[in-house]
């Protein structure tokens, strides 16, 4: 019986640790909200392998898990959003709420997520975790590079590009490896290798790299495996 609870208890882990970091961001404090990101994506990941190594899975454990990335992946990178463009040289007084588009669409792709019998193994449409760190990204790239981040055209673009990879019909394919072998994983064997050389050299600025990395070698993972299919 306890067994049974083990994954559940470490999604509600990072639904607690996305309301702290919220709690952060709202008070402007984006470099500890991210460290909390990180925190949630971490128990993100462990309440998957969890449910699978103890062979545990429970209607209520996918709603529970959509549940809690809605609020760690969905509201806290919208109130990331908010915040630096409260902070940019926005004009309007309503276009710092612009930043809740990301919340809204994070939603719709989780609910699409839930009922798309396409997606069992990979993804259509970028996943809620690496779109939030895409966002996240930002609260240290402005560090370096405050002009850019500065910028609320900038922003809402980037917002905009966000809502879209949320919902779009683009192949993403996912890290849980069926196999290890080379020619089934080479394009996520690839994207491994080339992300860690690039966080290793740009830093923070690798994240948008690394996103872009991440879709281009989905695209040629997918391209690949219709051009062997019978």
């Amino acid at each position: 019986m306890i067994r049974r609870h083990i994954p559940n208890a470490i999604t509600c882990a990072n639904l607690f640790s996305g309301s702290i970091g919220i709690v952060y961001a709202f008070n402007g404090q984006l470099e500890t909200a991210a460290y909390f990101v990180l925190l949630s994506g971490i128990f993100d990941f462990f309440d998957g392998l969890a449910a699978r190594v103890l062979n545990v899975k429970s209607a209520i454990g996918k709603e529970l898990d959509s549940l809690a990335d809605v609020i760690s992946f969905g509201f806290l990178p919208g109130v990331v959003m908010y915040q630096l463009l409260i902070q940019s040289d926005y004009t309007s007084t309503w276009l710092p709420y612009s930043g809740f588009l990301i919340t809204v669409f994070s939603a719709l792709r989780l609910a699409k997520f839930n009922i798309d019998t396409r997606q069992s193994e990979d993804f259509i449409g970028l996943n809620t975790p690496m779109n939030t760190i895409f966002i996240v990204s930002l609260v240290f790239i402005r560090a370096d590079y405050p002009v850019l981040t500065g910028s609320a055209g900038l922003l809402i673009g980037i917002t905009a590009l966000s809502c879209w990879l949320l919902i779009s019909e683009i192949r993403i394919f996912s890290m849980k490896l069926g196999s290890t072998g080379w020619k089934e994983n080479k394009f996520r064997y690839l994207f491994l290798v080339l992300s860690l050389i690039l966080a290793a050299i740009f830093q923070f600025i690798a994240v948008p790299l690394i996103l872009l990395l991440y879709i281009v070698c989905s695209v040629f993972h997918f391209r690949g495996r219709q051009t062997v299919a019978p």
